[in-house]
């Protein structure tokens, strides 16, 4: 009897083979998530050009920690938000990286609120580098995503003290 299959085709091949993984050294935006529960950080770089008087996202990278969907959704992420403006780039929601990975467990979805808000920081950290306006709601993501942060960062590194101890004995 063959196991079931649990992600659809576009994970196990975003998976497999992800786009844009990497990092932008002089990266106009970068965004840095990560979720308490099951330790999953991501970051996620942005290249900004004008062009025509618009803002766009000319260059998207990841890297991620975390399981097969983290994976995907990150590199699927680059793909959607890639020659967006960076107000049209704001609207994308986990929503539609949902609708472009197909189906995930239930208990794997928070990986693609993981993965729109990293957009979300990367923006914020590019608005707020280049002194533009941060838009209300933006102020407010970014609040709760640094909030969770420090709380995943602080169980990190717990865990890792609590490695040490016993390495050590």
């Amino acid at each position: 009897m063959k196991a079931p299959n649990l992600y659809s085709k576009e994970v196990m091949k975003h998976f497999k083979t992800p786009r844009n993984v990497g990092i932008i050294k002089d990266a106009d935006g970068v965004g840095r998530v990560g979720n308490f529960q099951c330790g999953d950080i991501m970051e996620l770089y942005i290249k900004v050009k004008k062009v025509k008087g618009k803002e766009i996202i000319s260059d998207v990278k990841f890297q991620t920690f975390g399981c097969v969907v983290a994976l995907a959704v990150s590199s699927m992420l680059t793909e959607i938000a890639k020659d967006k403006t960076v107000e049209e780039a704001l609207k994308i929601t986990n929503k539609d990286i949902l609708k472009k990975s197909g189906p995930v467990p239930p208990i794997k979805v928070h990986c693609s609120f993981l993965a729109s808000d990293a957009l979300k920081e990367a923006i914020y950290s590019y608005l707020s580098k280049n002194k533009k306006p941060v838009p209300e709601e933006l102020q407010k993501d970014h609040e709760r995503i640094v909030s969770t942060l420090k709380q995943v960062e602080e169980r990190h590194k717990e865990f890792t003290e609590f490695e040490e101890k016993i390495l050590d004995k």
